[in-house]
């Protein structure tokens, strides 16, 4: 009788200690959710098993970022993951209509536009785009045969450095990197002062690398673009102008693809789209 009570009071006294550690986990827990919200920044508790999982069903490509449901998370320590999202400088404003900028890109830098371009290249002519960012170069075929609206929108606005220092706002593994967004407050929401009509692929066109138009409802294409990095962004319905390809620096794109995210999908680490130059031949 002596050792069982000596063993329920030891088997008591063991509860008790395992209760008041989680007692303190959810203490420290608490204690950095008031934190974040105090401090105002945008803050992510890590969460058990690594990396976010993406829903089967690819999440919608739209021009304001969504963040993943609260309940959908189960928070296991108290790190933070901070975004390193930011607008760059605003550039000028073209007033009336706009005028095609200079082939060798010596127009100074646009980032406000009254109405669309006109059309400023030759859609049966050769053009690549060199994506320089922090993190490497990536160079798109792009192919105005299929797109020509949304690919000489594309080089019109490169050829004005509208992407200049422009961050990609948005990361989701296994689905797309998105970009392209140089004056929104919030980034994501942000577009140079006009729209676009869709020309939009087949079913089953986009593969991985595929480059194509970020938007918020039919023909409301502005200057937000994603590259598409896994199962998921192939599997996206044909709602989305698809206008380039890849070619190279797919290693830089799965390296920006890597970057932890805070909320909202957000890079924790800059990725910055430090120039976009245009070859045509």
């Amino acid at each position: 009788r002596e050792r069982q009570r000596a063993n329920r009071e030891a088997k008591i006294s063991q509860e008790r200690q395992i209760a008041q550690k989680e007692s303190f986990k959810q203490r420290g827990l608490l204690i950095g959710v008031v934190a974040a919200l105090v401090l105002g920044g945008p803050f992510l508790l890590s969460r058990s098993g690594g990396d976010e999982q993406v829903a089967t069903t690819p999440p919608d490509i739209n021009l304001i970022t969504t963040t993943t449901s609260a309940g959908d998370e189960t928070p296991s320590t108290t790190e933070v993951l901070v975004s390193a999202v930011s607008a760059p400088e605003p550039g000028g404003s073209i007033s009336g209509d706009t005028e095609c900028p200079a082939a060798d890109g010596t127009s100074e830098r646009i980032t406000e536009f009254s109405s669309a371009p006109p059309m400023c290249i030759d859609a049966s002519a050769d053009y690549q785009a060199e994506i320089t960012t922090n993190l490497g170069t990536i160079v798109v075929q792009l192919d105005p045969e299929r797109a020509p609206e949304i690919v000489n929108n594309f080089v019109v606005l490169a050829r004005y450095h509208y992407y200049e220092n422009a961050p990609f706002h948005r990361i989701i593994p296994g689905f797309v990197i998105q970009g392209g967004d140089a004056v929104g407050d919030p980034l994501g929401t942000g577009n140079p002062g006009y729209t676009v009509a869709d020309e939009l692929p087949a079913e089953g066109d986009y593969e991985v690398g595929s480059l194509a138009m970020a938007n918020s409802g039919p023909d409301t294409n502005g200057s937000q673009f994603f590259v598409i990095t896994g199962d998921q962004g192939i599997a996206l319905p044909p709602l989305y102008s698809l206008f380039g390809q890849v070619i190279e620096g797919l290693d830089v794109v799965t390296a920006i693809e890597s970057i932890p995210t805070a909320p909202g999908d957000a890079p924790s680490e800059p990725a910055i789209i430090e120039s976009v130059t245009i070859t045509e031949s």
